[in-house]
C-alpha cells in the first residue's frame, strides 16, 4: 500500500516546489560535430565566423570591370613598348662607334655623326644619333662603314620606351646602305675626286 497524505499534510507548505527554487535549465542536446570531408560539415548553420568566409558569387559588373582594367593595361604596355611610334626613318652620316654592351642581353650599340650636324654651320652641334642595330648583321655592316670612314644611310625605328633585350636606345636600326657623298653633301662639302 502506498502512502496517502492526509488533510492536514496537504496544507503544509512544500518547500521543494516553492518558487524560490530555479529551475534547471533544460540542456540542448549537444550538437554532432564533423569533419570536412562529411558533406555535413559544410551545411552547418552560420557561425560566428560566417561574415569571415569568402563570398563565392562576384557581381557581374566587378568581372568585367575587370577584364576591362586588364586589357586595357594589356593595350597600354603594348603601345609603350613594342609599337614603335616612327617606322622607315632614314638618318645619313659618318659611323663613329659601334660596340657590343650589355651584361644579361648583349646588344649592338652604335653612335653616328648627321650630316645635318657636320654642314649646318648656323647652330650649335646639338647632338650625335645613338642607336641600337637589330641584328648583328647589321652591325657587321655599319663596323664596315665605320673602319672605311664611308657615310652611310640607315634606316630606323624609333619606339616609345626602351626593353633591355632589345638594346639601350630606344632607335633601332633596320637597314644600312653606303651612300656616295657627291649626291648627299651640298657641292662646296663635297669631296673632288
Amino acid at each position: 500500500m502506498l502512502f496517502e497524505p492526509k488533510d492536514e499534510d496537504q496544507d503544509r507548505i512544500d518547500y521543494f516546489d516553492s518558487a524560490d527554487v530555479p529551475e534547471e535549465p533544460k540542456k540542448e542536446p549537444k550538437r554532432p560535430t564533423y569533419k570536412p570531408d562529411d558533406p555535413a560539415y559544410w551545411d552547418e548553420e552560420e557561425s560566428e565566423w560566417e561574415h569571415l568566409r569568402p563570398k563565392r558569387k562576384l557581381n557581374p559588373w566587378l568581372w568585367i570591370a575587370g577584364v576591362f582594367c586588364v586589357c586595357a593595361l594589356a593595350l597600354a604596355c603594348w603601345l609603350r613598348y613594342f609599337s614603335p611610334y616612327v617606322e622607315d626613318a632614314t638618318q645619313y652620316g659618318y659611323v663613329e662607334n659601334i660596340e657590343k654592351r650589355g651584361t644579361i642581353f648583349k646588344t649592338f650599340e652604335g653612335v653616328l655623326i648627321p650630316y645635318k650636324e657636320i654642314t649646318d654651320t648656323t647652330r650649335i652641334y646639338s647632338r650625335d644619333f645613338i642607336f641600337t642595330a637589330e641584328t648583328e648583321k647589321l652591325a657587321t655592316a655599319l663596323k664596315r662603314a665605320q673602319f672605311s670612314a664611308q657615310p652611310v644611310r640607315i634606316g630606323y625605328k624609333r619606339y616609345h620606351a626602351i626593353v633591355p633585350w632589345r638594346g639601350s636606345s630606344r632607335i633601332i636600326v633596320t637597314s644600312v646602305d653606303s651612300v656616295d657623298p657627291s649626291k648627299i653633301l651640298p657641292p662646296e662639302f663635297a669631296p673632288h675626286y
